[in-house]
C-alpha cells in the first residue's frame, strides 16, 4: 500500500449511539418530539388571520370618521407579543358575523401598546393591560370598557348586538 492513501475501513451501522443506553435515546426522542409540538404551539399561538374589518389608521382618523358618520369607536388595544389578543384576532375578530357588525355600525381603531406614539392614548384612557378593548362616541367618552380576552358571544355582548339570552346558541 502505498503512503499517500489511507486506509478504507468498512463502516457498520450501530443499533444505538456509542455509548447510549435504550433509555437515553428513549429520552433524546421525547424531547425533541416535545420542542418540536411546544414550537408548533407557540407558532399557532400567535398566529392571527387577516380580516375584512374596516380598521382606522389611528385614533385622530378614527374620531373624525366616527364625528362624520355619528358611529361610535372600538379602540382594540393590544401587542404582538400579546397571545390573548392574537386569540381573539383568531376568533373574534375573523369571524363573519363581527366583521359586518363592526363595519356597518362602528369605527374600530388598533392601538399597539408597544408603540411610543400611543403612550398620549394609553394614558387618556387608563389602558395597563392588553387585550383591552373600550368603545367610546363619537366624542371620546366611554361606552364600554372591557379589560382581557373575550369570546365572540362576549364581545358582540359588549356591543350591544346581542341579547344575552342567544349566547347559549353560539
Amino acid at each position: 500500500m502505498n503512503d499517500s492513501q489511507t486506509p478504507i475501513i468498512p463502516m457498520t451501522e450501530p443499533e444505538l449511539l456509542p455509548g447510549k443506553s435504550k433509555s437515553e435515546r428513549f429520552w433524546q426522542i421525547f424531547w425533541l418530539t416535545f420542542l418540536v409540538v411546544s414550537l408548533a404551539y407557540a407558532g399557532y399561538s400567535f398566529y392571527a388571520p387577516s380580516n375584512r374589518i374596516s380598521w382606522a389608521v389611528d385614533y385622530t382618523t378614527a374620531q373624525q370618521q366616527a364625528v362624520e358618520s355619528d358611529k361610535p369607536i372600538i379602540l382594540f388595544f393590544t401587542g404582538k407579543w400579546c397571545s390573548p389578543c392574537q386569540i381573539m384576532k383568531r376568533q373574534v375578530w375573523a369571524d363573519e358575523q363581527v366583521m359586518v357588525a363592526v363595519n356597518e355600525a362602528f369605527i374600530p381603531v388598533t392601538i399597539d401598546v408597544d408603540n411610543p406614539g400611543a403612550a398620549t392614548i394609553l394614558s387618556r384612557f387608563s389602558v395597563w393591560a392588553t387585550p383591552t378593548t373600550i368603545i367610546t362616541d363619537s366624542k371620546g367618552n366611554i361606552l364600554q370598557h372591557k379589560q382581557g380576552g373575550m369570546s365572540k358571544a362576549d364581545f358582540l355582548e359588549l356591543l350591544g348586538m346581542l341579547d344575552p339570552s342567544d349566547i347559549e346558541g353560539l
